[in-house]
């Protein structure tokens, strides 16, 4: 498989290559020697790496991250957290921040996120914090963290009140996708990251929304030459939005969230890890359409197109639901509420959406509506 390099130019900031192939991990640490990365970050000698993974990659790709640093003349350390979103906590960062600080961690210093989207999240809180920032490589794991959650330097933790509360925007020096990393997902982690890739398709283009219909069996199964696509389709959409909009101050990457404030508030409301983010988003998706129908015109042929495409994704209609009134005051507390308004993302059509206030009464309709259908 050939390496496919994507550049995500940033206005004013460095920009930085992700790429993406097969066996990328042995040789990470010779490329980052010779990279962009390495001019901008000023690359010594014996130059201090941490590693952050989980208890689920580490045990797969950590020895050969290691050996591939130290090859490469890095002091490596590494941290071990447990696998799953509780990790995403101001304790787990606590405990990293506290362990950099006993081994004098340098300024200089790398983190290395191997990992999902948990670990790549907390990783990049923690080194654009540590010092005042220190530098980040990316290092996604799994499907849904290499299409979405590794580019673009949004971190964070949660909090009891909701999810990514607490945040920073940091770009990392470099993305490594490594697509063979991926044969080791399970079968549910899998079917997590198609939200996030039917997402990109369905605010880019007709084109990619219906290469990705067209695609949906053989990503389901695993077929590499379709996966590398979606991969690198899902980068090059998220990498031009967030050139044009780096800490979402235009409104242009909003467009980014489609899907979230329903879906994380179902997240939040069923408790974290219950359902995967991919599962809560797609409902999101669906939730979002429907609204759409209501308040921008979006039309069933839609509704029903995207219906049909997570359900070809294996990402079905959510059969869970809390009390209407429990999700809606979850979505209040998002972030993207402003002055008390919420505001969703909604799909005129494919490749088309807009930013939409919506007041609370009819979001409570939409929920009932839902809840009803569901019984």
């Amino acid at each position: 498989m050939p390496i496919t390099k994507v550049v995500v130019n940033l206005v004013d900031e460095p920009s930085y290559e992700v790429r993406i192939g097969k066996s990328l991990l042995e040789g990470l640490g010779a490329h980052l020697q010779k990279s962009n990365a390495n001019q901008q970050a000023n690359q010594q000698a014996n130059q201090q790496a941490l590693i952050i993974s989980d208890s689920n990659v580490a045990p797969l790709y950590l020895s050969v991250l290691k050996q591939s640093l130290a090859a490469a003349k890095y002091r490596v350390v590494d941290i071990v957290l447990p696998a799953g979103e509780a990790s995403k906590s101001i304790d787990c960062a606590t405990e990293i921040w506290e362990a950099m600080a006993n081994t004098k961690f340098p300024r200089d210093g790398k983190v290395f996120a191997l990992g999902g989207g948990v670990v790549g999240d907390i990783a990049g809180f923690v080194a654009s914090t540590y010092m005042r920032g220190v530098g980040v490589i990316q290092i996604p794991t799994s499907l849904l963290s290499m299409v979405d959650s590794s580019v673009g330097g949004k971190t964070g933790i949660n909090l009891g009140a909701g999810k990514n509360l607490v945040g920073t925007f940091t770009q990392p020096l470099h993305v490594c996708a490594s697509v063979d990393t991926l044969e080791t997902l399970p079968d549910k982690e899998w079917v997590c990251g198609f939200a996030e890739i039917a997402k990109s398709a369905v605010i880019d283009s007709d084109e990619f929304f219906f290469w990705l219909v067209d695609s949906a069996s053989s990503l389901v199964n695993r077929d590499e030459a379709a996966v590398a696509e979606a991969v690198t389709r899902s980068v090059v959409f998220k990498a031009n939005v967030v050139a044009r909009d780096t800490k979402e101050g235009k409104g242009i990457r909003e467009c980014l969230n489609y899907g979230h404030t329903f879906g994380h508030a179902i997240e939040l409301c069923a408790g974290y890890g219950t359902f995967s983010h991919g599962q809560a988003v797609a409902e999101g998706m669906r939730f979002a359409a429907r609204l759409g129908a209501a308040l921008v015109g979006t039309s069933p042929d839609f509704v029903q197109a995207q219906d049909e495409l997570l359900d070809a994704l294996g990402l079905e209609t959510l059969t869970w639901t809390a009390a209407p009134e429990e999700l809606l005051a979850a979505m209040q507390g998002d972030k993207k509420v402003r002055q008390g308004a919420m505001r969703f993302v909604l799909p005129r059509d494919v490749g088309s959406w807009e930013l939409v206030e919506v007041d609370t009464e009819t979001v409570l309709e939409h929920l009932q509506a839902r809840e009803k259908s569901l019984t």
